[in-house]
């Protein structure tokens, strides 16, 4: 069964990082390496405006917990 785009949306929440021109591409590298190891985000889309601006759109699972206290609570 194929799964929809809004249904992809849903599982994921998006953080859009701005780095701007006189930012070096290893400063930038290292900007998103860091928040992919501890932030556990991922790439999902990157873009050049006129002028050198990067946007850089990153993605995460969202990670639904169910809370385990009802089972014991009588």
């Amino acid at each position: 069964m194929a799964r929809s785009r809004a249904t992809d949306a849903r599982q994921y929440e998006y953080r859009v990082v701005s780095i701007p021109r006189s930012t070096s591409r290893g400063d930038a590298r290292r900007l998103l390496t860091d928040e992919a190891e501890y932030g556990r985000w991922e790439l999902a889309r990157t873009s050049i405006y006129l002028g050198g601006e990067r946007k850089v759109w990153l993605r995460r699972r969202i990670i639904k917990v169910e809370s385990t206290l009802g089972v014991y609570a009588e």
